[in-house]
């Protein structure tokens, strides 16, 4: 065996000022290991992210719906494990609007029997909250139902959002929801707080509560005028103008650059343009020559690699590169240099 091959086996983290050669990019997987299955590709070690498939031997199936399954590497660890179970066992139930009255475990031997219980809001159908593993499947799952006494969503208010609640569709009875009015305006009839409760399947009058302009709001002092009413069109750097309209400005970035800042610009009634957007960089820089260690081609001069994505230098030797990748403005490599295999075929 030649000795790039052993190379090639080997990860360097290199250390360049302007590099991050971080494990951030997650741990590689060892090959996982499947009784009674086997999985494809075959590999010693996967990179963070790699994927397989995997499937089972006659008389058994894979932790998941279907006759295959797939994991991914994530970290170090297989997600979800590779496992094969027997035919006769159950892979974990679904069932919507309920919880296990034990933590649910991934799949359940044969005559296992399962107990939910209904979220709140819904009511077992036929109170029947059990179910019982039996020949690879489940005897009949129970169902949660909506409970006739529960409410849906409460009615919109004009000028006034729900606090302390988050959107809901279903709401028990008893449920009490509280509402607040938007900057600038009161409660009207002397109300003090915006509540209402459900009751029976209804909520309590909403019609009676609504919101009025409050005296004290500031006054307008600018408003919104067309673009010709502002001059000259504003400069932002390493950006144009990409869009116009009668009301605003939309501005794009050159290559290289990634726009952060308001989508659109505006002109203002005092005659000023509106928070302008920025265009900042998107891309590393290389200098081979500053890296002599590295084993890079000399006269390759600077390289600029976008934002996300990976660029393979040339190194010294024909058909060695080394990968490259830009993230968040910094520059990674798993490899010092790496030998590019080049097939040919002849017919």
């Amino acid at each position: 065996m030649q000795w790039w091959h052993l190379h090639l086996g080997l990860v360097f983290l290199l250390w360049f000022p302007d590099v991050l050669y971080a494990q951030s990019e997650g741990l590689p997987c060892t090959k996982p290991k499947l009784d009674d299955g086997y999985y494809f590709p075959a590999e010693e070690m996967y990179a963070h992210d790699r994927e397989l498939s995997y499937s089972c031997n006659n008389g058994h199936k894979p932790v998941a719906e279907g006759w295959w399954a797939t994991s991914r590497c994530q970290n170090g660890t297989w997600t979800p494990q590779p496992q094969c179970i027997d035919d006769n066992a159950c892979n974990a139930p679904i069932i919507p609007n309920a919880k296990f009255t034990k933590p649910p475990a991934p799949w359940y031997k044969v005559g296992t029997t399962v107990r939910i219980r209904c979220d709140k809001g819904y009511e077992p159908q036929n109170q029947t909250v059990t179910a019982r593993c039996q020949d690879g499947a489940w005897t009949t799952l129970p169902i949660c139902e909506k409970s006739l006494l529960t409410c849906s969503e409460p009615p919109k208010i004009p000028n006034a959002v729900i606090i302390r609640q988050g959107y809901q569709n279903v709401f028990a009875v008893d449920s009490t929801v509280q509402y607040e009015c938007k900057n600038g305006f009161t409660p009207q009839e002397g109300d003090t707080k915006l509540k209402i409760v459900c009751l029976s399947g209804k909520w309590t009058d909403a019609t009676n509560y609504s919101v009025v302009f409050h005296e004290t709001v500031s006054i307008i002092t600018s408003f919104i005028i067309t673009v010709d009413n502002c001059g000259r069109l504003p400069h932002v750097p390493n950006g144009d103008v990409g869009e116009q309209g009668q009301m605003f400005l939309k501005y794009q970035c050159s290559s290289y650059y990634k726009h952060v800042g308001p989508e659109t610009v505006t002109c203002n009634s005092d005659g000023t343009w509106s928070t302008l957007p920025t265009c900042e960089d998107a891309f590393c820089t290389l200098d081979p020559a500053r890296y002599p260690e590295s084993y890079l081609r000399p006269g390759l001069g600077v390289e600029y690699i976008k934002e996300g994505e990976t660029k393979n230098i040339p190194c010294i030797w024909d058909r060695w590169s080394m990968p490259v990748k830009c993230i968040n403005r910094q520059m990674i490599s798993h490899y010092r240099c790496k030998y590019t295999l080049h097939f040919a075929f002849i017919f």
